[in-house]
């Protein structure tokens, strides 16, 4: 093969890395913001499921109360009937008997708003960290939404770039040839997406081990497309870099 057709092949393939590379940190990138979303709105999650729990919790005490204060009611009404009945009973048994019985509903009157007040307490106290998680709800609802707003355009750019360099990569690719093409797509996949590294010093950049001195000297004579022995991933001379001219 004439080293000015493997010169070619190199720049083709360096430039399809370069593709890949960026298209590479691109999905990355695009993987973080879709993540962060998935973050946030997990995080938005939590706070409406708390504020679920608090709403029905209150609902729970606000009918306990009116359960209580159907009770308070009932007794109340109990010791009216009761006193009334005093004037009119005629045996001392008797009348000890209905005394009793008012204090008794008195004492469930006094039981019973005490636990009302219990109930009313709760409900505030509730009430006032429900309001407290409605507000962080609502500031959780609106930096969702604003981020999302960010990260879905910037998802869409993401997305833009990666259709354009799609196109620009098989235009690349259909350059090589076809064994080529099938070596440098097969190291793309194993290789976590680097296929084409420079050999600097001696070294290839990829796996940096030290390549055998011949391999390295046969570099600087482009007679073919070459490979590291350590990592298999091409490699080539960057003419840029001091001294490998």
């Amino acid at each position: 093969m004439e080293g000015s057709d493997v010169q070619q092949q190199l720049k083709v393939l360096r430039d399809l890395q370069r593709i890949d590379t960026h298209s590479y940190e691109a999905r990355q990138q695009r993987q973080e913001l879709e993540n962060e979303l998935a973050e946030l709105e997990r995080e938005g999650e939590q706070v409406r499921a708390l504020v679920t729990e608090l709403g029905d919790a209150l609902e729970a005490l606000e009918n306990e109360r009116h359960e209580l204060a159907r009770e308070l009611e009932q007794e109340r009404e109990n010791v009216v009937k009761a006193e009334e009945r005093l004037p009119a009973i005629k045996t001392q048994k008797e009348y000890v008997a209905v005394l009793k019985e008012v204090d008794t509903a008195k004492k469930n009157v006094r039981d019973l708003e005490q636990r009302i007040a219990g109930k009313n307490d709760e409900i505030d106290r509730l009430g006032q960290e429900k309001l407290e998680k409605d507000e962080e709800l609502a500031a959780q609802e609106e930096k969702v939404s604003e981020r999302k707003g960010d990260i879905d355009e910037q998802l869409r750019q993401i997305d833009t770039a990666l259709s354009s360099r799609e196109d620009e990569r098989k235009a690349l690719f259909d350059r090589l040839p076809r064994m080529l093409g099938k070596r440098y797509q097969r190291l793309v996949d194993r290789r976590g997406g680097l296929a084409v590294v420079e050999a600097r010093g001696g070294a290839c950049l990829g796996c940096n081990m030290q390549l055998p001195p011949q391999s390295f000297n046969e570099l600087f004579r482009n007679d073919e497309v070459m490979t590291c022995p350590h990592c298999n991933r091409i490699i080539y001379l960057d003419p840029e870099t001091p001294g490998q001219a």
